[in-house]
Order: structure tokens, then C-alpha cells, then sequence
């Protein structure tokens, strides 16, 4: 199995705080890799890396072989690396159909470009069928601010999908979710793996991340303790010292 993505000596200093302390990891072209620690461990700082929200202090990043550190963050995004956040980023005032268009926009070429309004069936039909596929089609007309917070975080994936990235980023996709919810967003996950996409997972449900992940990297700290299986990761005493000390 190919990577897809490669991570070597990555830093990030905040001041003097090593926000990420010389990360090396790779990300399987087709796996589900789950990356977990505790609270301030560095995971989301990592995904600012991956993604050019934050410019690393050393270390590089490769894509697809090509390497894209120091890139910015449109210029990764059109690569293909789709990425949602712990908040989600939707447009409130604006209903569940124009989210998902708004969601492929920045793929279409440059503001100029796009003032030039294009025939946009291919857009709605694509974006139609992903509403059904998440199961949210009953509310494409519904403005996104009156969607639930699980419904929302189901139209933040909807809105990565719109683009086909070639790797998936999920900030936490379950917090604050109800089970149900979350049961059904995991399942998405799972059936759009199946389809191959590649996923990058943030998540601190446990029981989630060893049920959906091939594989798990866990932080602490800013730096990688340990790497393997849910197996391997549930018995490995580096790991449950760092979340439970002792």
C-alpha cells in the first residue's frame, strides 16, 4: 500500500513551546488512520501543518509524493487534501443545497473566473446525490443554521466531499454529536472507505476509533509514542500512562 501522505521531523514552536516536537508519520493510500492523544497533545496543530494554516518551524510534508510544505492553504486544498474542523464552517444564512455548492467553489479557479457563472447541473446533481447518500436530502432547503449539530457536522463532510479530495481530514467529527447521530456518521465513514477514500481522523471516541481505524497514531505532548493497530495502541503502556498517568 502506497502513502499517500508523508510526514518527516515535523516542528512547530509556539514561542518557546514545541507545539510539535519532530513528527514522523505516514498516511496509507486507502486506510482509515486514527490519531489520537490527550488534550494539547498537538493533533490539531498537526492538521494546521498538514494543511498550511500554520507554517511548520522545521520538517516537511509530502503529498502524493510532491512535497507541499510552507504551501497555502488553497494551493493544498486544490491538490486534493479535504479537511473539516472541530467547529464547523458552514454558511449559517444559507440553506443545505447552496452550502454543498459553496463547499466545490475554491476548486472552480479564481474569483474572476468564477463570476462567471457556469451551468451549475452537474454541481447540483452531485451535490444532491451526497445530501441522500448522508441522509440529510430532506433538508437541502433548510437554511443550515436550523439544522441540528450532528446535521451540520453531516453537511461539513458533505462539503469536503464536493471536491473528491484524495485524502480526508476529520477534526473530531463526533463531538458534541448524539450517539445516533454519530453511529450513522461513522458508518458514513466506513461506506465511503470501502469506496477508497483515505481518511485522517482526529477523535477522542475511543470505542469509534478503535471499531472504524486500520491503524492509530497516538501524540503526547507533540510527539508520536506510539503507532499500530487498535490492538496494539489499546494495550500499550506508553499510551495509557500518557491518558491516565501513573
Amino acid at each position: 500500500m502506497n502513502n499517500i501522505l508523508e510526514i518527516r521531523g515535523l516542528r512547530k514552536k509556539f514561542y518557546q513551546l514545541d507545539a510539535l516536537a519532530g513528527v514522523d508519520l505516514d498516511v496509507r493510500e486507502g486506510e482509515i488512520l486514527g490519531l489520537i492523544g490527550p488534550n494539547g497533545s498537538g493533533k490539531t496543530t498537526l492538521l494546521d501543518c498538514i494543511t498550511g494554516i500554520q507554517r511548520p518551524t522545521a520538517g516537511e510534508v509530502r503529498f502524493m509524493g510532491q512535497r507541499i510544505t510552507g504551501m497555502k492553504p488553497h494551493t493544498i486544498y486544490r491538490l486534493g487534501i479535504g479537511r473539516t474542523f472541530q467547529l464547523v464552517q458552514l454558511f449559517p444564512e444559507m440553506t443545505v443545497l447552496d452550502n454543498m455548492l459553496m463547499g466545490i467553489q475554491e476548486s472552480k479557479g479564481t474569483l474572476l473566473t468564477r463570476l462567471f457563472r457556469r451551468d451549475e447541473t452537474d454541481d447540483i446533481n452531485k451535490a444532491l446525490g451526497l445530501l441522500e447518500f448522508l441522509n440529510i436530502i430532506h433538508l437541502k432547503d433548510e437554511l443550515a443554521k436550523n439544522l441540528s449539530y450532528g446535521q451540520q457536522k453531516l453537511l461539513d463532510i458533505g462539503m469536503v466531499l464536493m471536491s473528491d479530495p484524495k485524502l480526508i481530514m476529520l477534526d473530531e467529527p463526533l463531538a458534541g454529536v448524539n450517539p445516533t447521530l454519530g453511529k450513522e456518521i461513522a458508518a458514513h465513514i466506513a461506506e465511503l472507505n470501502r469506496q477508497g477514500c483515505t481518511f485522517l481522523i482526529v477523535e477522542h471516541n475511543m470505542r469509534v476509533v478503535m471499531n472504524l481505524c486500520h491503524r492509530v497514531a497516538v501524540l503526547d505532548h507533540g510527539k508520536k509514542i506510539a503507532e499500530g493497530t487498535p490492538e496494539e495502541i489499546q494495550n500499550n503502556e506508553q499510551v495509557l500512562t500518557a491518558y491516565f498517568g501513573g
